[in-house]
């Protein structure tokens, strides 16, 4: 009996998390997946450098897939807030380079492998075929075979039209503008680097921020003086300045 593909849940990045760090390649994919988001956000502020876009996400990815294999989870730390670093630092690292992405001889090989094996399927059975219905064949991670063939894809434009006829669109007029990607990539990363926060400073984040109280009123709240308050509010903004940078 043919094994059955867990659905992703992707709200549940915690188990999913500990099933990759067990060597669950399924629930590696749907992290990958359904961490996208986030790693087309991250892309989208190095465009206009000289790379395409779907070349940045690419490299984005392998950071993404990076961060999920070496990432600890007893540590306690936010897997987003562990993954935008590394992300970023694959496509700095590249750009810093100056060269075009270097696609190794065994993943071209493999990456055409996969695509033969995927027509073949395809002929046979009528429909596509699943990204771990083909790794399985070539005993590699659906991680490992999804960058295969992502890596001998050829790279479309967003403005190229998609579709037949009345029904023709394209990409750019249906992805979110950069500007909007950019403002949730930062709020993503703003919350996961206050959910990492001493639970007194995130009190003082509340207290502040959110229900808006004055410095003397926080010190009221908590007990210390509003000096106390002042400085811990400046040892926060600093500590949340150097997450967002990183």
């Amino acid at each position: 009996m043919p094994e059955t593909k867990t659905e992703c849940k992707y709200a549940d990045n915690d188990r999913y998390l500990k099933l990759a760090a067990a060597g669950d390649e399924e629930a590696t994919a749907c992290l990958m997946e359904a961490n996208g988001g986030l790693v087309r956000g991250l892309a989208a502020r190095f465009r206009g450098r000289g790379t395409d876009f779907e070349d940045l996400v690419q490299i984005g990815n392998i950071g993404m897939l990076k961060a999920i294999r070496s990432f600890d989870v007893t540590r306690g730390t936010a897997f987003s807030t562990y993954a935008v670093p590394l992300i970023i630092g694959e496509i700095r690292r590249h750009l810093r380079d100056d060269g075009l992405i270097k696609v190794g001889r065994r993943q071209k090989q493999l990456g055409a492998s996969l695509l033969r094996a995927r027509e073949v399927f395809t002929a046979e059975n009528g429909r596509e075929p699943q990204i771990h219905e083909l790794a399985e064949q070539f005993n590699v991670s659906d991680a490992e075979a999804a960058l295969s063939l992502e890596a001998i894809s050829p790279v479309h434009s967003i403005s190229e039209s998609i579709g037949d006829g009345d029904d023709t669109f394209s990409l750019e007029n249906i992805l979110a503008a950069e500007d909007v990607i950019e403002k949730r990539t930062d709020q993503i990363a703003l919350r996961e680097s206050i959910e990492s926060l001493p639970p007194v400073w995130k009190r003082i984040i509340f207290l502040r921020y959110f229900r808006e109280l004055s410095q003397q009123q926080v010190a009221d709240e908590l007990g210390l003086t509003q000096v106390k308050i002042s400085r811990e509010e400046k040892k926060i903004v600093a500590f949340l300045r150097e997450q967002m940078i990183k």
